[in-house]
């Protein structure tokens, strides 16, 4: 889709911090990092998000987890590391095209949820 953001960084139209690119997905770090290591996995495909996902992109789907956690590694997550995929309005989707966060660091990662 020509107006999507995350379409328009996996064709390379514009730049990102890549870290890892293939026929599937591509993973570079987030623009704005909400912790020390902050990683975007997105499918090369327009996928809306996990709640319109099919059989069809379960290869996707586990290639997105699997770059995913092997990049959060290398970059330095090797204690772990925080996985997120925000869907629709009510999970604070802000680009409606599949991403999945991949967060960490040196420091153990605050409570996402208040009780």
């Amino acid at each position: 889709m020509a107006d999507c953001i995350f379409c328009r960084i996996a064709a390379g139209a514009i730049p990102a911090k890549k870290l890892y690119e293939d026929d599937l997905v591509v993973a570079f770090h987030d623009i704005q990092p909400a912790a020390p290591i902050h990683i975007l996995v997105i499918p090369k495909a327009h996928v809306t998000s996990l709640a319109s996902v099919e059989s069809a992109h379960e290869a996707m789907l586990g290639r997105l987890l699997a770059v995913g956690s092997r990049l959060a590694k290398e970059q330095g997550c090797s204690d772990g590391f925080r996985t997120i995929v925000n869907t629709g309005r009510v999970g604070r989707q802000e680009v409606y095209h599949l991403p999945v966060h991949f967060l960490g660091g040196p420091d153990v990662l605050p409570p996402m949820l208040k009780h």
